[in-house]
């Protein structure tokens, strides 16, 4: 089976991206023939190990409004119709419903091929998040409802979210859970750095070697639920502060809502650290105390899954994928968005602050619970989901 893979994110710093090249590595790595087909200015890791992917120079590319840390891109449509025919694939796979992934759409229906996808991002409530104007949401319920007709089968990230594709229209009997997974050799414990050079290297941005520290990794935008983690962070920090414990928020990431929460967080003890990458991710990662991810928009929350299998408790919220990966009370707690939220966020800020015991028995757990979710197992479920697709 020849597999065409068409995405519109590839090299973009986020999760949907590192997804992507795993399975094309892991295609590689198992012999199976999988081709990825982007159009983009970024650096594409092409060539080598890497020659399954191909990039089509874009017609226009420029920063995308309001992230400027991503790019939008509008592809040459007849250098990409003609690159895929050359590759011939017996099965499509759509990864983002974007420029690149409209002309995988119309490559598959127009030729006959069977069509997959991945739902990997919730535009809808990016767009109730970001703009709060209702007909902008249904504008985009719509858009996202007639893109996904005619897919064979879109796979959801996790069983959360099959109720929001039912709400666009992508049946019941076509949605696929995902098999989760992430590079579990890539997070690990054993980057700890117990003789804390990590933070010694990183003291020129703030970060003090011997604070307990509290980690957030990913874009730094409203749309992640951030506002509501600025006021948790204020309240459990004035907590642990009375209870005599030194806290630190470590922000790794960026995004446009950075600037003002920089200044929301002034002399609060948190510290923007921007993209950090590779073995440095991991160190950090597994050098942290606790990890909290706020977003109640996330179809997976694939930083979860790496900052658990480092060995982290987590706080999560009940809105979203991200609950469907943590063990409430036992890896982390899942706790609501709603009111009363703040309070009780400081207070698991808090309690996990104060005691390591906690924190070390969490964080087995976690690393438990994430053992036997590996990227070759979610990829041998993803290929076997497009073989049935051919021979169906």
């Amino acid at each position: 089976m020849r597999l065409l893979l068409f995405t519109d994110t590839l090299n973009d710093v986020n999760g949907v991206s590192r997804f992507i090249r795993g399975v094309g590595d892991q295609a590689s790595q198992t012999g199976r023939e999988l081709h990825i087909l982007t159009s983009t200015r970024l650096p594409a890791p092409a060539g080598g190990e890497r020659a399954f992917i191909h990039n089509v120079e874009p017609l226009f590319a420029a920063p995308m409004p309001g992230y400027p840390q991503l790019e939008l891109a509008l592809p040459r449509w007849g250098a990409m119709m003609r690159a895929a025919a050359r590759l011939a694939p017996d099965v499509v796979h759509v990864s983002t419903p974007g420029p690149v992934g409209t002309a995988g759409r119309r490559f598959a229906l127009r030729n006959g091929l069977p069509l997959v996808g991945t739902y990997h991002t919730d535009f809808p409530a990016y767009i109730d998040h970001l703009f709060d104007e209702p007909v902008f949401t249904w504008l985009c319920r719509a858009q996202m409802s007639w893109f996904y007709r005619g897919f064979t089968r879109v796979f959801t990230r996790s069983a959360e979210y099959a109720a929001a594709m039912e709400g666009i229209g992508i049946g019941r009997e076509r949605i696929e859970r995902l098999v989760p997974g992430i590079d579990t050799g890539a997070f690990d414990v054993r980057f700890r750095d117990e003789g804390g050079e990590i933070w010694r290297h990183l003291a020129t941005k703030g970060v003090r070697e011997g604070s307990v520290k509290a980690l957030y990794v990913g874009r730094v935008s409203v749309e992640k639920n951030l506002p509501m983690l600025a006021k948790v962070w204020r309240e459990a920090r004035s907590a642990c502060s009375r209870a005599g414990v030194d806290v630190q928020l470590l922000v790794v990431g960026d995004g446009p809502y950075r600037a003002a929460m920089e200044t929301e967080l002034r002399g609060t003890g948190a510290v923007f650290l921007g993209f950090r990458h590779g073995e440095e991710l991991s160190t950090i990662y597994a050098s942290s105390d606790l990890f909290v991810f706020p977003s109640t928009t996330d179809t997976l929350g694939q930083v979860v899954m790496e900052s658990q299998c480092a060995g982290l408790p987590v706080i999560v919220t009940d809105v979203g994928g991200p609950a469907g990966v943590v063990d409430d009370g036992v890896s982390g707690f899942v706790l609501g968005a709603g009111g009363g939220a703040v309070a009780r966020w400081a207070e698991c800020i808090e309690r996990l602050a104060r005691d390591a015991g906690l924190r070390s028995r969490m964080g087995a757990a976690g690393r438990a619970k994430m053992a036997p979710m590996t990227i070759r197992r979610s990829f041998e479920h993803f290929w076997s989901v497009h073989e049935r697709a051919v021979e169906g």
